[in-house]
């Protein structure tokens, strides 16, 4: 039985084969390829564009989607998520889909059940699905001549499940990773790291912006200290016309954005901004997931 917990799980072998079929999906019409599967969707942190996403991707493939709502489960009883996904696999689901706040706890799971789990994010630590879709798209713009390319990824990444994968996928295909970030987000790691993209931004050839996470950090502010930071912050770390200027590269973002912090109004409105053509491309990935998972091909 095979799970996507983080993009280790896929091989580069298997990947571009997925991209494939992304590229077949990328329509979004509907088709019977999972006719008569049920999926299991079980998001214990909000989400809007990831849970869309997949039940999108899902029901264009025909499959029926269950959501469980966390709200009224039976967690809210005392039960514990292994006994839930236990009482759900017991059911005979197809895929179970899951997205917590504990890190590791999907992979936890995969000894209480006989379907796919596939992990829609869990903690800082893993986003599989957004990680593919961010190298699918990079690879869609540059014809799949990514080796050697510089992504700068720019802001929380010590708390970002995205930065996570991406660290771990994209230097399999050749992705250099440049991370920038205030000293308070970053990580120890073996890539190079700078405090301003402006000193490596004539290097760039993507850059990959986070949202400041704040419901990750461990202290408090008050109101007016946050707003007072997040301006400090977007001055530095805002992905600006004044900063990209007319450089021939490509900017992402995971969703969901925060204006004039994360990216300016005027970037997200530039033909290099790659923000929706991430969102279409994240139905057409995880259509591809979910055909992999459920149908072993």
């Amino acid at each position: 039985m095979k799970h996507l917990i983080t993009t280790a799980d896929f091989s580069n072998e298997e990947i571009l084969k997925l991209f494939d079929d992304a590229k077949m999906f990328l329509d979004l019409k509907s088709n019977n390829l999972l006719q008569g599967k049920i999926i299991v969707t079980l998001f214990f942190e909000n989400s809007t564009r990831t849970r869309s996403s997949f039940e999108i991707a899902a029901k264009r493939l025909g499959a029926e989607v269950v959501n469980l709502e966390v709200q009224t489960s039976s967690t809210k009883k005392g039960e514990t998520v292994e006994d839930t996904i236990a009482n759900l696999d017991a059911m005979k689901p197809d895929a179970i889909i899951i997205r917590h706040s504990d890190c590791g706890l999907p992979a936890s799971l995969v000894k209480f059940i006989k379907c796919p789990i596939l992990n829609a994010g869990d903690g800082r630590n893993a986003h599989p699905t957004q990680a593919l879709l961010d190298l699918y798209t990079i690879m869609d713009h540059y014809n799949y001549d990514v080796d050697g390319k510089n992504v700068a990824i720019v802001g929380d990444i010590v708390n970002s499940r995205v930065a996570s994968s991406n660290l771990e996928l994209l230097p399999r295909f050749g992705i250099n990773p440049i991370l920038v970030s205030p000293k308070i987000f970053n990580v120890v790691s073996e890539y190079k790291s700078v405090k301003n993209i402006k000193k490596v931004i004539d290097d760039i050839d993507i850059i990959l912006s986070l949202r400041v996470q704040h419901e990750r950090h461990n202290f408090s502010r008050t109101q007016e200290e946050l707003e007072k930071s997040t301006k400090k912050y977007a001055k530095k770390y805002c992905i600006t016309k004044d900063i990209i200027q007319n450089r021939d590269l490509i900017v992402l973002h995971p969703g969901p954005v925060n204006r004039n912090i994360d990216i300016s109004d005027e970037v997200l409105l530039d033909s290099r901004s790659k923000v929706l053509e991430q969102v279409t491309n994240g139905v057409a990935i995880r259509m591809a997931c979910l055909k992999k998972l459920i149908l072993n091909q």
